[in-house]
């Protein structure tokens, strides 16, 4: 069975860094392409940032683009998310996800596992 575990989430303030990590168990990750997504009060999921297992290509939200890193480390089966320069309209529950294939990344409806999420609050 395999599960995503995020952790990493909090409350901080504007202009203000924080590290996003998603565990993930039950299966290796060779392949495919792993993501952030977050969705905050009374909006749909979003896509955050995503990155491919083979070759390291990244893709970015144009909202969080220059701002947000997102990085993986293939011996820990794990991938992360740096968020710098927080800004209150980042404020929302962030979850990781993983698909086997690596067409596509930003549509949630492709991912085939999601973690539970973890809670940004950015105070401005």
């Amino acid at each position: 069975q395999v599960q995503l575990v995020e952790s990493g989430g909090g409350l901080v303030q504007a202009g203000d860094s924080l590290r996003l990590s998603c565990a993930a168990s039950g299966r290796t990750f060779s392949r495919g392409t792993m993501g952030w997504f977050r969705q905050a009060p009374g909006k749909e999921r979003e896509f955050v940032a995503a990155i491919r297992r083979s070759g390291g290509s990244t893709f970015y939200a144009d909202s969080v683009k220059g701002r947000f890193t997102i990085s993986g480390d293939n011996a820990k089966n794990a991938w992360y998310l740096q968020m710098n320069s927080l800004k209150s309209e980042d404020t929302a529950v962030y979850y990781c996800a993983a698909k086997e294939s690596s067409l596509g990344y930003s549509s949630p409806i492709r991912y085939d596992y999601w973690g539970q999420g973890t809670k940004v609050t950015v105070s401005s």
